[in-house]
């Protein structure tokens, strides 16, 4: 659909408002899209999110502080979105061993595994089939977005 169908509307005041509300159309279509997906791992958007940071970071844990800055969300509450992933198992939390009032996290074998899982099932879907882009138009958008953020 386009995004005049999805709003129900074909007044814009110029191709750049258009723009702009595609774009944060778009995003919350995506999100909810993702979200789907995250529910039957009982996982919201922004715990994969924290999630796939310390698998980044693996071996090592990394610290709360450079996971905020990380987050695709950072109105998120990082220590409330912590709270939940150690109570469903999938992060362990330790003191820095350079700054005692810091908190290490690092994945547990649960988040390893149910980070895995999601992964096996992504990639039973190609590319343009899960976003309907093909790599040159992922490339153009993602060109496209950098400069946007860049430039505002």
């Amino acid at each position: 659909m386009t995004i005049e169908q999805e709003l129900k509307t074909s007044r814009f005041q110029n191709d750049i408002q258009k723009a702009e509300l595609n774009i944060m159309f778009t995003a919350s279509w995506l999100k909810m899209q993702v979200s789907k997906r995250l529910k039957e791992y009982d996982l919201t958007n922004e715990q994969f999110n924290v999630l796939r940071i310390i698998r980044g970071q693996a071996p090592h844990a990394v610290c709360v502080k450079d996971i905020t800055e990380r987050m695709i969300d950072r109105n998120s509450n990082t220590t409330r979105l912590l709270d939940k992933l150690a109570e469903k198992g999938l992060i362990w939390r330790e003191p820095s061993a350079e700054d005692r009032r810091e908190l290490c996290i690092s994945l547990t074998k649960a988040g390893q595994q149910v980070l895995k899982k999601i992964d096996n099932r992504e990639k039973k879907y190609t590319p343009n089939v899960s976003t309907g882009l093909t790599d040159l138009e992922a490339q153009l958008l993602n060109i496209l977005l950098d400069k946007l953020r860049e430039t505002l």
